[in-house]
Order: structure tokens, then sequence, then C-alpha cells
């Protein structure tokens, strides 16, 4: 395997989860009769450029597969993290109706319907046929592709080059990182700007959050790597943003290398941080297995515990990133006997290798619980709102990252 951006040989193992299912190929009820594919899931870095990477071991297209079940709009804190933004950069760039925004990843329209509502002209790019379907029905038009280089180019000759692109956790999304990258570079307008929000690598270390490891993320990204990844086909980053989103975050800006975007001192100082905790080092990527095993030990040994005092233990939030969690433990329905969603596009079906059941929130009144793991755990202050009813059962909530907790 070589490095999807450099091409230099991969050697250096940064994880090992052993095998799972596609995290989000949730499973019918007939579908429980047929066998389900499992892939390997193993983590390499660049000894190169530092990008830590997946192999594709399954297609991409069949990952992002017209059912595909994850939809943005039924997490409340991530519409207010869209509408947030889309407040901030309207003024900022000085959008208006002459100008065009393209959102690539737009999913059901989270984030462009508070574009569309300032009647500024915005366009989704969007491959899964449920959730673009989803956006048109918001009104938002949505074309159904895969975006890459070819795509830019014919879009920028049919409708004009964008004033804005948003690319909000896409850029570990895609396996030919190179030819999504010359998209940004094709479509967008001299002055234009391209805003990228991905999980950052030095928060998930650091954090010990090793189950957004999926195959749906094809690289895992600091900002040094991303610098040179840009750089390469003509693009300079101005500024960056940390953010809390997905356990810590960065979104960063950038532009045309001749547009006259003035670089800010957030970059710099950004650089130097990931530089002082060692990720220009090979060394620094060494170690992380050992993180995640220990993760994986207390949460077995809870559920384990659980079982032998007669707890019931039911999980909420039917995340790629619980999915991990749980095929990297062996967790079945003896220790999780259910996971509660607000999707109904999760619910009556079941969780990819775990095989649990996704229920409704009715389903997790019901039962009562005596625990109640949140999986999605960067959302735990809302899920924990939520669901604060289960205190009056007795029932308590849990995360197991970054470590083992009952709150």
């Amino acid at each position: 395997m070589k490095c999807r951006f450099c091409g230099t040989l991969l050697r250096d193992v940064f994880l090992d989860l052993g095998t799972a299912p596609p995290s989000n190929a949730f499973l019918s009820h007939e579908a429980l009769q047929a066998p389900e594919a499992w892939f390997p899931l193993k983590l390499y870095t660049c000894a190169q450029c530092h990008l830590v990477q997946v192999d594709e071991v399954q297609h991409h297209e069949q990952l992002f597969a017209p059912d595909y079940a994850y939809f943005s709009s039924y997490s409340r804190s991530w519409l207010q993290h869209a509408e947030h933004y889309v407040s901030a950069v309207v003024p900022r760039l000085s959008l208006d109706a002459g100008s065009l925004v393209v959102e690539v990843a737009s999913n059901d329209g989270y984030l462009l319907q508070y574009v569309s509502a300032r009647d500024i002209p915005c366009v989704g790019v969007e491959p899964t046929a449920g959730t673009a379907q989803a956006a048109r029905m918001r009104g938002i038009e949505t074309e159904e592709r895969f975006f890459g280089e070819a795509f830019a180019r014919g879009f920028a000759n049919r409708r004009g080059h964008a004033d804005l692109i948003v690319a909000n956790n896409v850029l570990a999304h895609v396996p030919d990182i190179n030819d999504f990258v010359a998209g940004f570079a094709a479509l967008l307008a001299p002055q234009g700007v391209v805003t990228i929000e991905f999980p950052h690598l030095l928060e998930l270390v650091a954090n010990r959050q090793f189950d957004t490891v999926y195959h749906e993320h094809f690289s895992y990204l600091s900002l040094h790597t991303t610098c040179r990844i840009l750089a390469a086909h003509g693009l300079r980053v101005w500024d960056v943003e940390s953010l809390l989103t997905h356990g810590g975050s960065l979104r960063i800006w950038a532009c045309r290398d001749d547009a006259m975007h003035p670089g800010t001192p957030a970059v710099a100082a950004m650089l130097a941080k990931e530089q002082a905790a060692g990720m220009f080092e090979l060394t620094w990527y060494q170690g992380f297995q050992s993180v995640a095993e220990v993760v994986k030990n207390d949460f077995l040994t809870f559920l384990l515990l659980q079982k032998r005092n007669g707890k019931q233990v039911a999980g909420y939030g039917a995340a790629a990133k619980g999915n991990t969690l749980l095929n990297f433990a062996g967790v079945r329905t003896d220790l999780l006997a259910f996971v509660a969603d607000a999707s109904p596009h999760k619910q009556g079906r079941y969780l990819p290798g775990a095989r649990i059941p996704v229920v409704d929130e009715q389903h997790l009144r019901e039962a009562k619980p005596d625990f109640v793991v949140v999986l999605p755990w960067n959302l735990r202050e809302e899920i924990t709102a939520q669901l604060a009813y289960i205190r009056e059962w007795g029932g308590k909530f849990v995360v197991a990252v970054p470590s083992l907790e009952v709150l």
C-alpha cells in the first residue's frame, strides 16, 4: 500500500482494529439471515508526509450507497453549528445574491438551508440518494454526484466558479485525496475561499478517540499535512480555527496561492502547537494501539460486571463511532440490549456487525434500562439533557471514550 497523497510505501502501523463491517451499513431484518462482509481496519502512517490512512478495502461507492443512513439534521447541536457558521461566514466574505456557494457532501441540506434563507445562490453536491432527496425537499438544489476534479471543471463551465466552497467532515472521507483537492482548485473563483472542517488528529490521539476510525474515514488529518496536500494543488491555508465538534476539530480557510487573503497568526500558532506535541516526528504516531486496547478492555469489564449483577445496559445514538467501538470489543445483544436513535432511517434496522437492534426513544422509556451508554460521546451534553428523564427510574449514563465514566 502506498500513501494516497505522496505515494510513499507505507510500513508503519498506526492502529489495527482487526476487521469490521462498514460502520454505516445498517442491516434490515431480512439481512440478518445473510452473510455480512467484514474488512480489515488498519491504519498506517506515511513516513514522508505523516498522513494517517486506511486502505480502500471496499470501494467508496459501496460505502456511500443510496440507502446511506446518516442524515445530519437529526442532531440539534450540529444544526446550531451550521447556522452559526453561516451567520459568521456571510459577512466575513461579503456574500450576497451575486455570490455562489457550493457545499461538497451537503447531506440533507442541513447547512445550505441557512444560506438559501439569506437569498444567496447555493448548490449542494451529495452522492447519496436519500440525503440528496431530503435536501431537495428543503428546496436546496443538489447534484447527486461524487466530487472530484472532472466534476468541478464541468460544474464551473456550466454554473461559474464558487465564491465559497464548504467541505465539512468530507476531506477524510475521500480515497483519492489529490483528485478531490484538485476539484477545489478547479472550482474556486480567483478570490474564492474554501473552508474545510475535519477532526484534528492531535485531539484524536490526546483524547483516545480511536472509535472515530472506520472505513469511511480514509484519512486522519493534521494541519501540517493538510497544508502540504493543499499546497500541492496551488492552494494556501490563510486561517485556522479550533472547534469543539467531533471531539476537537479544525476549520481551515484556504484560497488560491495568488488570492488576496492575508494569513493570520493562527496558522503559525497551530503549526507550532503540532510541532511542540511531536507530530512532525514519526515516533509520535507509535503506541496508540495500546491506548485503544485499554479503552476497549475497560468498556468490556463494565458490561460484564453489569451482566453478572443482573443489570440491563442499552445504548443511545447509532453512530458510526459507536459501531467501531462495539465491533472492536465484540459486543453483542447479551451485553447491550438495544440502541435507541432519533433517526427513523436507522430505527427498525440493526447495527452492522454487532446486529444489535436500533429502536426509537419510546422503547427506551418503556424498557427503563439501568444504564444508557452514550455512543456518540461528542454529543454527550445534548443527549444527556434530552434523556434526563432516565434518572427518574434510577438510570445512569455511561461513556466509554476517552475513558469509562458513569455520569
